[in-house]
């Protein structure tokens, strides 16, 4: 399987309509446009699942194509990255630095 990162997206786009552009080049595992959380517009980028050898297709041929308007951006997504802290985060921002005798 692949993980399709699309960019750029209009934000009137629908999952339905993103999955039948992907469809043209096989078979759709799932569709995923990202929305936010407070109001539930969309963020203008989604993920789509598909066969290895047909999502390499959608990459090559759907990137930087018109799509709703926009020209898209499509590639392999990269693994996300865990940003919600724990281990090993202590050093990144906060108050916990050294204390200063005034």
């Amino acid at each position: 399987m692949k993980n399709i990162y699309v960019g750029n997206l209009s934000f009137q786009t629908t999952e339905e309509e993103l999955r039948g552009l992907f469809a043209q080049y096989g078979e759709v595992q799932s569709v995923n446009l990202i929305t936010d959380r407070f109001t539930g517009q969309s963020k203008g980028f989604g993920f789509v699942v598909m066969d290895g050898n047909a999502g390499q297709e959608a990459i090559d041929k759907l990137n930087q194509t018109q799509f709703g308007g926009r020209a898209i951006t499509v590639n392999e997504a990269r693994p996300r990255e865990n940003n919600r802290g724990g281990a090993g985060t202590s050093q990144r921002g906060g108050f916990g630095g050294q204390r200063r005798g005034y």
